[in-house]
């Protein structure tokens, strides 16, 4: 298994990757760098469109464009670069609290996990807006965390995981996609804290779970902020494989491909050391490898 860079070009911290399959194009966004960015991965070529805040998550609408949280609020871009218009607002303070991972269920509701930027409140939480029946309908699924992230479904969609990045835990739910409810919370997968004193030359630091995603079955893999792998769970938990990554920092996989066999992950540079970087130069490109079992297909907004 060998890990390609989509291009040499290099971003703050890319996160929200998905594949889009009737443009065969690779989208994802970077968050400080408050960029948006698409790449045909057949020519690595990369388009960016600059926002006007921080976007956390983005993903495809059915009728076209793309749905994107931003910090300042949920919209809708009807084509590349057009207008944003705007969907929904969610309840936190801007100034403290911003949009962060996040993505579509199978009936086109759209999920946005938000960040407790000063890490002092645990007042992040997990929102889904529905806008499918005109008025966007805003319900808070979770809270109390400090990073939001993680979040994907099982292939059955009866299973929702979604993770706490700096308390290293990820959480899984029951899941009814009709009546869009959580129930039975528990700990999917609680890993070890970052050692004092660690730098990034050590190995005894497996990371902490950011952004995920799920194959057809049902395994869920978690890049691992500062572990340099992805980690490749069963259903039931069990870790199956660690797969290393040439960045410290990958932030989040997708699948994508014809065939949805093949793997790609963003990463980040945003705020490491020069020491760290000149180790590892690619980090905050995108990169891609195959895999052997297929992933799923993103889910489209509805509007």
């Amino acid at each position: 298994m060998s890990w390609q860079p989509l291009s040499q070009d290099t971003f703050q911290l890319g996160e929200s990757p998905f594949w889009h399959p009737q443009e065969q194009q690779l989208y994802w966004v970077d968050i400080p760098g408050k960029a948006l960015l698409r790449a045909n991965v057949y020519m690595g070529t990369v388009q960016r469109w600059d926002m006007p805040s921080e976007p956390g998550c983005i993903a495809p609408a059915a009728k076209g464009g793309l749905v994107i949280a931003l910090r300042h609020g949920v919209f809708r871009a009807r084509e590349w670069g057009g207008a944003l218009e705007p969907i929904a607002t969610l309840p936190y303070d801007t100034a403290t609290v911003r949009a962060n991972d996040g993505k579509c269920d199978a009936l086109g509701r759209f999920w946005v996990g938000t960040i407790d930027e000063p890490k002092a409140g645990r007042v992040a939480a997990l929102f889904s807006i529905d806008c499918r029946r005109g008025p966007p309908e805003v319900v808070q699924h979770a809270g109390g965390a400090l990073t939001g992230n993680g979040l994907a479904w099982s292939p059955d969609n009866q299973t929702i995981y979604w993770s706490d990045t700096p308390n290293h835990v990820v959480y899984a739910w029951d899941y009814d996609l009709e009546t869009n409810t959580l129930d039975e919370q528990r700990t999917y997968q609680q890993c070890a804290p970052k050692p004092a004193g660690w730098t990034f030359e050590t190995t005894a630091y497996a990371g902490r779970p950011d952004g995920a995603a799920v194959d057809v079955e049902g395994n869920y893999y978690a890049a691992m902020f500062e572990g340099r792998r992805i980690c490749k769970f069963a259903p039931d938990g069990t870790l199956l494989a660690e797969i290393p990554v040439p960045a410290q920092c990958p932030t989040m996989p997708c699948f994508g491909g014809e065939d949805l066999k093949t793997l790609y992950v963003t990463t980040a540079r945003h705020g490491r050391s020069a020491a760290e970087l000149e180790t590892m130069p690619l980090s905050g490109a995108v990169f891609s490898m195959r895999v052997d079992v297929p992933g799923l297909p993103v889910n489209f907004f509805v509007d």
